[in-house]
């Protein structure tokens, strides 16, 4: 049997494709290798699904770094109002947060992919578990996939197979080789939404230290680019937690411009009132050690990092601490600095940056300007947004421009 549409990959946007598609009468099938369908769902917003953000179109558009034009159509076909409507009425409660971020009330991200399903088995979507090895094309027309040595074949064929991250739910970078049989052009993939690397070995020494209300600020060539409040964490290597994976899609230029960190670790405080509450700490532990001084104040992990740094001996008593030495502790616990040197590998992304050029992909339709017939939707393509449900949204919108141009 020849469908209408064939779609290449069960994630977030081939699901939300093949349910609209679906849903406006074509017949599809959907081919995810394995039984993965969804499974980069299941992960997302450490395991809640951030699933949109609830905002203008005009919002979405300044949260895309990369190629935002391109998604002007697509969100004014399909914004976030409409992706909250569709969970709602597939039986999704949902809630706004901090952000304008969109979680389900439930808090599990099993209710959105368990939703995607159920819809996909309403509209007649036939899921086939095969892995897609080769586009077929006809006079120039994609007309089909060989997958596991067997054709299948339809009017149209959707690529949403993701990009190069998290290879273990599907999304291994498979979708490009596809992309480049019929001619395009892929911007090399690199990772966005990521832990960083730092110069410095202090977070070595503070390993498993995860930080809660303090505000990461970012400097590219000295010049702030992103600051923000939230959690972080010390690893082995350098950085990571939601603040800084949010701040990596900032850093869009490493390499060619030098990217630095600084941790206010008391945004709750001015300079003036952390220095009376070093003062009054101080004035109670006159004749301890610094290093055995400060646990009011601070983890027990980040106190002889601290001290190292402002050039204080552990054993000082706290009555011979003088005035430029506290300045030196004010300034570190107000502004502790790091250097980005680079990010983990781009399998450990959330999101990929690159991708299907976007100048050889119509946003009216997601069609190739290369090979009729052929279509895009999500991470396989060359956008990515923010954190903040910024790239699911991408994902929604493009697989609903995609199905309904079907």
């Amino acid at each position: 049997m020849k469908y209408d549409l064939l779609i290449i990959g069960g994630g977030a946007a081939g699901m939300m494709a093949a349910v609209w598609a679906g849903r406006l009468g074509k017949s599809v099938r959907l081919l995810e290798r394995g039984e993965k369908t969804g499974r980069k769902l299941l992960i997302t917003g450490k395991g809640r699904c951030n699933v949109t953000n609830n905002c203008t179109p005009e919002t979405l558009m300044q949260n895309i770094p990369e190629n935002p034009r391109f998604l002007y159509s697509a969100f004014s076909r399909f914004d976030s109002a409409d992706t909250m409507r569709f969970f709602e009425e597939a039986g999704v409660p949902l809630k706004t947060e901090r952000g304008a971020r969109v979680f389900p009330q439930s808090d599990q991200a099993a209710d959105i992919r368990a939703a995607l399903m159920r819809e996909m088995k309403k509209a007649g979507v036939e899921l086939i578990e095969a892995k897609a090895e080769k586009l077929l094309i006809e006079d120039g027309r994609a007309v089909g996939v060989l997958a596991d040595g067997k054709e299948y074949r339809a009017e149209a064929v959707l690529l949403a197979c993701g990009g190069a991250s998290y290879p273990v739910t599907g999304s291994d970078g498979s979708g490009y080789d596809l992309a480049r049989q019929a001619g395009h052009t892929i911007v090399p993939p690199t990772a966005s939404l990521i832990p960083m690397l730092t110069e410095e070995k202090d977070p070595r020494d503070m390993m498993g230290l995860s930080l809660k209300n303090v505000t990461l600020n970012v400097y590219e060539n000295g010049k702030e680019i992103y600051s923000e409040l939230g959690e972080m964490l010390f690893t082995h290597f350098g950085v990571s937690g939601p603040l800084v994976l949010s701040a990596s899609a900032h850093i869009r230029s490493l390499g060619k411009k030098k990217y630095t960190l600084s941790i206010d670790l008391k945004p709750g405080l001015t300079p003036e009132q952390l220095d009376k509450r070093l003062l009054r700490d101080f004035s109670e532990n006159l004749n301890r050690d610094i290093i055995n001084s400060l646990g009011a104040l601070l983890p027990r992990k980040l106190i002889p990092v601290i001290l190292r740094k402002a050039g204080i001996p552990f054993e000082k008593k706290v009555r011979d601490i003088t005035r430029e030495e506290r300045a030196a502790l004010l300034t570190l616990l107000k502004g502790f600095p790091l250097t980005v040197s680079g990010f983990r590998p781009v399998e450990e992304a959330i999101v990929t940056r690159g991708g299907v050029s976007v100048k050889e992909v119509d946003p009216k339709t997601m069609e190739s300007k290369l090979c009729p017939g052929l279509y895009f939707a999500g991470e396989i393509l060359d956008v990515d947004g923010y954190t903040g449900g910024f790239n699911l949204q991408i994902a929604f919108s493009t697989a609903y421009v995609a199905a309904e141009s079907v």
